[in-house]
């Protein structure tokens, strides 16, 4: 079996590794970062295809990693997925985009014999996995019988060469843009506030991004209430640091719903790594590397689909 590089520590380089590894295959990992300092520990992390293309191929990879991730909530407690039922609001009854992912979708025009917040008509309820990323993440590296190597990568080829390997999959996110020259990968600023639950139900979180101006969503994780939030295309270096004044902004959207969420305990910042489609493909240059980055806020709504057609790509038994 093949000798497979995968460069980049986030939920897709390590769910990548994994999908590798089920399939028989000898994995290394290499990362520059490690740990609760990359992008997928400060995300909410529950399934909702956010800021994702191509429109033709994300519901597919969407609906593998939700029945995956509906899996390990029903067998697997210690990845620490939960299910839990969403509300995204709507202005009428126009079926989303990525519907096919969610058989279990309805359409309906109240919370629980209650007017729906902020002007919506309708709103589409389904159930959606949600991660504790630190439990999850952990689970992911405890999964694996290799472990990360912290390394930093400035050449696919160099390192291809480096490592003796039949394939390298590049998994690094916004990164990429460094490694591949590739102009279409910018970042998108989030921030989150997170919250003490207050009043809110751990059981539901509820969306709205009719207008992406005014963007809002509630996770709830297992002991606290993510708040969020905002998508604001943002150059590579900007700081990675939360504001009072988004902060004020998140917490004036959650009343404007309705909604009573307790203390705040922390903000988080950090830059999805957003282009206008996934690139999940095989170099043209060089078919022994496999590119799988820019999944924007979609990351572990797509990790275990993408995962499975990296797997696909290098023709290996899935």
């Amino acid at each position: 079996m093949a000798r497979i590089v995968v460069i980049g520590a986030g939920v897709i380089g390590l769910s990548t590794a994994l999908a590798l590894e089920r399939a028989g295959h000898e994995v290394v990992i290499l990362a520059k970062d490690a740990g609760d300092s990359i992008v997928s520990f400060v995300a909410g992390a529950v399934w909702y295809p956010f800021k994702v293309g191509p429109v033709d191929k994300v519901p597919a990879w969407a609906a593998a990693t939700r029945e995956w991730m509906l899996e390990l909530a029903r067998t697997t407690p210690e990845a620490g997925v939960d299910v839990l039922t969403r509300f995204e609001l709507a202005n009428d009854d126009t079926r989303p985009w990525w519907a096919d992912a969610t058989p279990d979708l309805e359409l309906v025009r109240d919370l629980h014999g209650a007017p729906l917040p902020k002007g919506a008509t309708h709103a589409w309820k389904f159930a959606a996995p949600r991660a504790e990323p630190r439990l999850f993440m952990a689970w992911l590296a405890a999964s694996l019988r290799t472990r990360v190597r912290t390394q930093t990568v400035s050449s696919l080829r160099d390192a291809l060469a480096a490592e003796n390997a039949g394939a390298i999959v590049n998994c690094t996110g916004l990164a990429a843009r460094g490694l591949t020259g590739d102009r279409d990968l910018v970042g998108v600023y989030g921030q989150v506030v997170i919250t003490e639950p207050g009043r809110l139900d751990l059981r539901e979180c509820l969306g709205d991004e009719r207008d992406e101006r005014e963007m809002f969503y509630t996770i709830p994780r297992r002991n606290e209430v993510v708040l969020g939030g905002c998508a604001e295309p943002s150059p590579d270096d900007r700081p990675t640091v939360t504001t009072p004044q988004m902060t004020r902004t998140i917490l004036s959207r959650a009343e404007q719903l309705g909604l009573r969420p307790g203390r705040v305990i922390r903000e988080r910042a950090g830059l999805r790594p957003f282009r206008p489609s996934v690139r999940l493909e095989r170099d043209a240059d060089e078919p022994r590397i496999v590119h799988n980055y820019g999944h924007g806020g979609a990351g572990y709504t797509l990790c275990w689909g993408c995962a499975q057609e990296v797997v696909r790509l290098l023709g290996l038994p899935r």
